[in-house]
């Protein structure tokens, strides 16, 4: 229950602090959507329903589970392993989705230093033993990351959107 206060109120905060920069950029509803849908659903049903919350997000994404990045899916977002669970490319440029493997929730702190080493700054950051969540920015990319269980598998999420 308290990761689930934590990463709500992670969520509420980013939106607050990204909203206004989704509207400036042109991506309007995208990071909205989201982060609605992180806070809407407990974190530990946000995994199993993640397919349905990005395409819905990303405006009828298609995922693939081939084990390879999706086309087109930045080279300058650095991840945390390279175990593609999933990915997919949203229409018309709008964004790319791609779920990694990872040993456990600890990933998260590895994914953000890995995030901000590449010069991505980080808001609404919240994480515990269980899961996090973040949003990391750069001029080019906006990340939404959350690290959290998926059926068997603790699973890092990049929903990636130009800036």
């Amino acid at each position: 229950m308290r990761t689930l206060l934590r990463v709500t109120s992670a969520a509420l905060l980013s939106a607050s602090l990204v909203l206004p920069l989704a509207a400036c950029s042109g991506g309007e509803g995208l990071v909205d959507n989201v982060v609605e849908g992180i806070v809407g659903d407990q974190i530990d049903q946000f995994s199993e329903g993640v397919q349905d919350q990005l395409r819905d997000a990303l405006g009828g994404v298609d995922f693939t589970t081939d084990g390879a990045l999706p086309d087109g899916f930045p080279a300058d977002v650095p991840l945390v392993s390279d175990d593609v669970v999933r990915g997919g490319t949203a229409a018309n440029g709008a964004g790319w989705a791609a779920q990694v493997r990872v040993a456990d929730a600890s990933a998260f702190a590895d994914a953000q230093s890995l995030l901000e080493g590449a010069g991505y700054t980080a808001s609404g950051v919240s994480a515990d033993a269980d899961a996090g969540f973040g949003i990391f920015t750069s001029t080019d990319y906006r990340v939404v990351l959350t690290v959290a269980q998926d059926g068997d598998a603790v699973v890092a999420t990049y929903v990636v959107t130009p800036a």
